[in-house]
């Protein structure tokens, strides 16, 4: 079974605080994808120094084929113990997802990683192991589509202590929230933001800890090819559509600019049919054309598109307004709502011509808008860790 995952995650500062104090990290390896979760003690920089060096010796033992123990070891000798406490200065959860369904949990002294399958909870059994002095939950499973699993900081069930709850929310009831979340959202990043909320409303909007909450979830392979602008030489626009038309049933397909659908249109012999409803006055509206998933206007749609995955890479900005700002029936919502939630992959088809209606034709095609934008949107959904292909006509 080939695999593929969908990985994000939200955090809160503590209140008053610059820097988290958590710290996520995730890396791929030619045969899995990697999370990493650490917690370091305290708050402020301290706590983010710690956490960051935690999560960067472990994703880079790991990515190194080095034993649990190995990496175990490692963190006791680098991080001291703390004098008062007498507690390790860092927690951290890993969670490794092979592409063959395989799965491997690690889990040192941060709440228990929620496992969710088919809208149920799943139980994950303690399989405790001790590695130089620290005792560690370890669990090998498989994995199956639609699956998801939320690792989190101690921030998340210490939310409401002393306030709105007298003991912080507890462990099962933050179980149950995400299972009817669960049930609700379509992206990893719209689970782990709806619990991070949730948090955050009781701890009234000033969260007394770092909170963090990394979710991945198992999902099928999702291309997306996006078209956009004609090819410099017009001889070259059935085999720029032919290539952009490549790919399994499961590829989405996505044509931006006037001039490039209409290319589309003639090549493919369909019919396109332009919607006169203006639902943003600052985006064209989009179109229609049979067996395609999405046909906008290009400049002013990608630019608006290339703001919305800038501010989605900025977790912080991430909040239900932004969500309800990617559910708009507008192009560029709808295009970089496909590139968040319904993408693993992206290709893009550039043609180099040049348009005279937006760009000086004494320009080079480098220094042209087109250009330009394409590199930010490329930028842009690397960030996010999504590989991006250019291939340029």
């Amino acid at each position: 079974m080939g695999v593929s995952v969908d990985v994000a995650y939200k955090s809160l500062n503590k209140f008053t605080e610059i820097l988290c104090g958590d710290k996520v990290e995730i890396l791929k390896t030619e045969d899995s994808n990697i999370m990493i979760l650490a917690d370091g003690m305290g708050s402020g920089v301290k706590a983010n120094i710690l956490a960051t060096l935690t999560s960067k010796i472990l994703g880079t033992m790991f990515l190194n084929g080095a034993s649990l123990e190995e990496c175990v070891e490692t963190i006791v000798e680098t991080l001291p113990i703390c004098q008062v406490r007498q507690v390790a200065y860092a927690t951290f959860s890993i969670l490794q997802v092979f592409h063959n369904g395989d799965a491997y949990l690690v889990e040192f002294d941060n709440p228990g990683c929620i496992f969710i399958r088919n809208g149920k909870l799943m139980t994950i059994p303690e399989n405790i192991r001790e590695v130089k002095g620290k005792r560690i939950n370890e669990y090998r499973f498989t994995v199956q589509k639609g699956d998801a699993l939320l690792l989190m900081s101690d921030g998340t069930i210490h939310a409401g202590v002393g306030r709105l709850l007298n003991f912080g929310w507890v462990w099962e009831d933050i179980a149950d929230y995400a299972v009817k979340q669960y049930a609700k959202t379509i992206s990893a990043m719209r689970l782990a933001s709806a619990v991070c909320q949730a948090c955050d409303e009781l701890y009234e909007y000033r969260p007394g800890d770092d909170t963090t909450v990394a979710c991945m979830r198992v999902i099928n392979a999702k291309p997306v090819h996006l078209m956009t602008g004609p090819a410099q030489d017009a001889s070259r626009d059935v085999e720029m559509v032919s290539s952009w038309m490549g790919g399994g049933d499961e590829t989405r397909r996505i044509v931006c600019g006037g001039t490039s659908s209409t290319i589309v249109s003639r090549v493919l012999n369909k019919s396109l049919d332009v919607s006169m409803d203006y639902v943003d006055p600052d985006i064209p509206p989009i179109a229609y054309m049979d067996g395609i998933d999405l046909v906008t206007e290009g400049v002013l749609t990608l630019n608006r598109v290339i703001q919305l995955l800038k501010r989605y890479t900025k977790k912080e900005t991430v909040s239900e307004d932004f969500f309800l700002e990617l559910d708009k029936p507008n192009g560029a919502s709808m295009v970089a709502k496909m590139l968040i939630e319904d993408c693993t992959e992206l290709h893009m088809y550039v043609g180099k011509a040049i348009n005279s209606a937006y760009q000086n034709p004494g320009l080079p095609f480098d220094l042209g808008i087109r250009q330009n934008l394409v590199e930010q949107l490329k930028h842009a959904v690397e960030e996010m860790g999504k590989p991006v292909t250019v291939t340029y006509y």
